[in-house]
């Protein structure tokens, strides 16, 4: 029997599948090690909920994706860079600007809801009644606030005329701050009880009675050219939106903390974000988690 005929015979019995029925192999997607010192990262990676939202929309976009971390963290800066390039990150997810979105391509579903702009303080316990005194922004003015260098949150203070202390090293915020070379150091409400924790023993402690807003998205964000990708991930998202899943999901993160948060007895002060980018998609309400009333 010729090989010709045996692949026939193969074919026609169901072993060898034509190419447009072979299963597609997945496109690899590298991701960047969070910056930040997440004991959900550290000990279940799986269940750190960028990853887990990621995967969830590339598993309803209909195309075979895997998913991998990067071998080393890096600075917010490197990794845009790393994407930019293509040299081995496919994916970030971070803080939205006109510059950022000029420079890679974003995927305008804020995976917080807006979170990511509601900033309670950590401050030094023994200036807790300092801050009960402040009441408006001005207040705010005569103290200086921590942020990394790189970060757009910095250029947000700045613009709303606060004083602002930088670094470029995340894990050198919390001494820097223990020590006195700031006053406060803004930090999201999904971020700031872990770092609080992990920071205990330096006396650093969440202000009670203040919170600090701007609009603020966060995206995730591919190489410019990478439209397949971005498209996929829409895809999933929107899907995700649609069927309560996404809604879902967050609320199983972060419910946590915004009880602990105790919004409506805290003093907002409202600050503009004059690096958001025009195209965000404010009007879209189902996107975004409204402040509670005092």
């Amino acid at each position: 029997m010729s090989v010709r005929v045996l692949l026939r015979l193969l074919y026609l019995a169901g072993f060898l599948l034509p190419a447009w029925l072979a299963p597609a192999r997945a496109a690899l997607v590298v991701y960047p090690q969070p910056e930040v010192n997440d004991h959900a990262w550290r000990f279940r990676q799986a269940e750190y909920y960028p990853i887990r939202l990621l995967e969830e929309a590339l598993r309803r976009s209909g195309q075979p994706y895997q998913l991998r971390p990067a071998p080393m963290k890096m600075t917010q800066s490197r990794v845009a860079l790393e994407l930019q390039s293509g040299r081995g990150i496919d994916v970030m997810w971070t803080m939205t600007t006109r510059e950022r979105e000029r420079d890679m391509r974003p995927v305008r579903i804020p995976i917080y809801k807006g979170l990511i702009g509601w900033r309670l303080l950590l401050v030094r316990t023994a200036d807790l009644p300092r801050f009960a005194a402040v009441r408006q922004r001005g207040d705010l003015a005569a103290l200086t606030a921590l942020q990394g260098h790189d970060w757009p949150d910095t250029a947000i203070l700045r613009a709303n005329g606060l004083h602002v202390n930088t670094s470029a090293y995340y894990r050198s915020m919390f001494p820097m701050l223990a020590n006195g070379r700031a006053d406060y150091f803004p930090r999201s409400i999904i971020e700031i009880w872990n770092e609080a924790e992990a920071n205990r023993s330096a006396k650093l402690v969440v202000e009670p009675t203040l919170l600090l807003r701007y609009p603020a998205a966060f995206y995730f964000f591919v190489k410019k050219g990478n439209a397949a990708l971005a498209r996929d991930i829409a895809a999933g998202l929107n899907t995700m939106l649609a069927d309560g899943s996404f809604d879902r999901l967050f609320h199983q993160y972060y419910d946590p903390v915004l009880k602990l948060a105790k919004l409506p007895g805290r003093r907002v002060i409202d600050l503009a974000n004059p690096v958001l980018p025009t195209e965000t998609a404010l009007q879209r309400k189902e996107l975004w988690l409204g402040v509670p009333s005092p």
